[in-house]
């Protein structure tokens, strides 16, 4: 009599206990790289190990890297849990390979007043080779039938948002069956998808998400500094940064921050380029920019190399960062570009300028510093006599023959305590 009344107790709760489960939920907001697509694969593992019953991506994103993207929607397609694709808060968008990791995900969701599409961005640099340019699409857009099919959603939207850069509202995704359900916020979506059927690699899985324990997993400080680096934009101020600071350090030994500073920058530099599809070539227009502002401060060219670095300069910003897919959102904003350009302009024209004329100039410390000052004997000189310099009074012998008291003289030459100096009259 116990045991069936246990029994009947444990089937009444068995759906509460079945509720109770826990969701991993991790945010992507920003553009896909390295770094996310890290973040999004310690997530699936996390959400394994822990038994989670689905792994929760809240998704705001631009766009990003092919490779990454690739990396991300593998990780998703093979995931041993479910995975929830939810783009949000309202205003948010999933963008070129946003559109790729929604579509990827076991159940695509979207918050209100939020838009997906636009898979296939428009290079900074203006239009690619046409060739190049259809290998690159049709390879996009192969990718992104392969996952609609597999997801089975909307093969011909998914495959116009590649070649026609469409973009559309939550609503119109929901209709045309590129997304699976529209929510508030994340609790909503999660009592929406509970009872839910999902397919994975082991087999069928039924989601309990009512009322689920929602466990929030963030970014690590070092992987919110590599995500923040990663932007092309940080990435190229950096590179300037660095150069800049190295090259002040040169031309002014002992400065200490400067050097310091470049050498920082350069490194988060090279990170961020190590993860990014950099055009070498422009970077060497970069390097050689900064060759001809020097040389332009050493070298009489009447302004001539100092054109020829301001071009070199904007050529290899705009070249920095180079692409062979249409996928990739690689760009440096126009504003940066040209900022940088001038700021780097003037500092090379003139900060440097300035200090290497300055490293030019006599002495300015000892008794030296009365060369070339102008003096009032205070007895003829013959050779010898006295001399007044800057309101002092000096021992002076004339290279000149014999000087009058009260003439004015120029100093030329300064031995021990001694002035030698000559007339004003017979200065050249």
């Amino acid at each position: 009599m116990k045991s069936k009344l246990l029994f009947l107790f444990f089937l009444a709760f068995f759906p509460l206990v079945l509720e109770a489960q826990k969701v991993v939920l991790i945010k992507i907001d920003g553009a896909i790289n390295p770094v996310s697509a890290s973040f999004i694969h310690d997530g699936i593992e996390k959400a394994y190990k822990e038994k989670a019953v689905c792994l929760f991506i809240q998704l705001n994103t631009p766009g990003g890297l092919l490779q990454s993207t690739r990396a991300i929607v593998s990780d998703i397609l093979m995931s041993p849990v479910p995975i929830v694709v939810y783009v949000s808060p309202s205003g948010s968008h999933a963008g070129s390979a946003g559109v790729f990791v929604t579509l990827a995900a076991h159940i695509a969701a979207m918050a209100p007043g939020t838009n997906i599409g636009a898979a296939h961005p428009v290079n900074l640099v203006g239009k690619t080779d046409s060739v190049m340019n259809m290998k690159a699409t049709n390879d996009a857009a192969a990718f992104i039938r392969s996952i609609a099919e597999k997801r089975k959603r909307n093969l011909e939207w998914s495959e116009d948002a590649v070649r026609n850069s469409l973009s559309i509202t939550e609503n119109e995704a929901l209709k045309k069956n590129v997304i699976d359900y529209i929510a508030p916020d994340e609790n909503t979506l999660l009592n929406q998808i509970n009872g839910r059927t999902v397919t994975l690699n082991s087999g069928n899985v039924v989601l309990h998400t009512k009322g689920a324990k929602i466990e929030y997993v963030e970014m690590s400080a070092s992987e919110k500094l590599l995500d923040f680096i990663s932007s092309p934009d940080i990435a190229y101020l950096l590179l300037m940064l660095g150069m800049v600071g190295i090259y002040f350090e040169l031309f002014n030994p002992g400065s200490v921050l400067p050097g310091v500073v470049g050498v920082i920058s350069l490194i988060l530099a090279f990170y961020a380029m190590n993860t990014l599809p950099v055009n070498y070539a422009g970077l060497m227009l970069i390097i050689f920019s900064l060759v001809l502002f020097l040389l332009e401060i050493k070298v009489v060219s009447h302004g001539v190399l100092a054109i020829g670095g301001v071009v070199s300069l904007f050529l290899g910003s705009v070249m920095l960062f180079k692409s062979s897919s249409s996928l990739d959102m690689i760009k440096v904003s126009v504003g940066i570009v040209v900022s940088v350009t001038v700021i780097s302009t003037v500092f090379f024209l003139f900060v440097i300028g300035l200090g290497l004329k300055a490293q030019k100039l006599k002495t300015v410390t000892g008794i030296n510093i009365l060369l070339g000052q102008t003096g009032e004997t205070l007895s003829m000189l013959d050779p010898q006599g006295q001399l007044q310099v800057n309101g002092e009074v000096w021992i002076a012998e004339s290279i000149k023959g014999k000087i009058s008291k009260g003439e004015l003289v120029k100093v030329i030459k300064v031995k021990g305590l001694t002035l030698f100096v000559e007339p004003i009259n017979h200065v050249v």
